[in-house]
């Protein structure tokens, strides 16, 4: 597993606490997927849609190494993700 992929993974296994399941999946085949839930598994992500797609499908299985971003919908306060290990930007 490479780090990008392990970042992921850990990422969604590490969702913060306080933050709705919910946002905007960006994949390496230039898909961006809205979804309302997911649960992870040991090599994949399966999310659900809140609306089903133009072909009628609801959930998404996808590779955590095909993941290339993630959009956040909701608005959150930045110090929720220092669980996660990111650190506050020094002020100038």
């Amino acid at each position: 597993m490479d780090v990008s992929t392990s970042c992921w993974k850990d990422f969604f296994c590490n969702w913060p606490k306080g933050m709705a399941p919910t946002g905007v999946l960006v994949t390496t085949f230039g898909e961006q997927v809205p979804f309302s839930s997911f649960m992870t598994g040991k090599t994949l992500l399966m999310m659900e849609r809140k609306t089903p797609d133009s072909l009628g499908c609801r959930m998404l299985l996808v590779a955590y190494e095909e993941i290339t971003a993630l959009k956040i919908v909701d608005v959150v306060d930045s110090k929720i993700f220092l669980s996660l290990g990111f650190d506050v930007a020094p002020s100038k």
